[in-house]
């Protein structure tokens, strides 16, 4: 969760953005410590002004969470689109706002919900803002469990020197939808598109978790307050 510091930081961001939501809206609800936020600032909005809103949950732990705090949950099949999306990240890179996701472990699900999105606001405290992509964090990668093996080995060739993602009882994670997660180690990256294209053609990869250009707003909480970063 990090540090009662980064908390506050990650809980003003995550009130910020649910003071952009709208009556009658379709909304996207990420996954992670301050997607969580999020939701529960949602929650309080719906309680309080009796908002109006259909949530389409990006994990079963946000769907969860949502069911608890009494949330109205739909899903694509009665919502072609998604009027926004507020969703968290492990790192953003500043001015073009490209990011790094689902160390959470719902890349896919996430990926999805954003793709469907005509807005997506992503909430952010300052320790995750950095000049280059995979400064901090691994890149995730979601591959399907049949030959994970071979997959492997395709993305070492590629450089990102994978580790199998473990979870419980040390046996491998595994994620809403039934795969495998690869965590994979590129480094500071001069060209994120690059990379995404590369892993894009791996088979056996479902997904992974370079968000490039989904995002041109990015509300980041920390010690001078909340402010929003925009893609150049």
């Amino acid at each position: 969760m990090g540090s009662p510091e980064q908390n506050e930081w990650k809980k003003a961001a995550a009130e910020a953005a649910a003071k952009l939501v709208e009556d009658g809206m379709v909304v996207g609800l990420g996954t992670g410590s301050t997607a969580a936020f999020f939701v529960r600032a949602l929650a309080r909005r719906i309680s309080k002004e009796r908002l109006r809103i259909a949530g389409i949950p990006t994990s079963r732990q946000t769907a969860a969470q949502a069911r608890k705090l009494k949330i109205p949950l739909a899903t694509f099949a009665g919502h072609a689109q998604i009027d926004l999306t507020v969703d968290g990240a492990d790192e953003v890179e500043t001015g073009t706002l490209y990011l790094i996701k689902g160390h959470g472990g719902a890349l896919l699900r996430e990926k999805i919900v954003a793709a469907g999105s005509k807005r997506m606001i992503v909430v952010a405290d300052e320790s995750k803002i950095v000049e280059r992509l995979g400064s901090l964090v691994s890149v995730p990668v979601e591959i399907v469990q049949f030959g994970w093996q071979a997959t492997e080995r395709k993305l070492n060739e590629l450089g990102g020197r994978p580790a199998l993602r473990l979870g419980a009882g040390k046996k491998p994670f595994v994620t809403d939808g039934g795969n495998y997660i690869f965590d994979c180690a590129f480094g500071p990256m001069q060209q994120p598109k690059e990379v995404a294209h590369h892993l894009d053609h791996v088979v056996g990869a479902v997904e992974h978790g370079l968000f490039l250009g989904f995002t041109r707003e990015v509300i980041v909480g920390g010690r001078d307050g909340v402010k929003v970063l925009k893609s150049r």
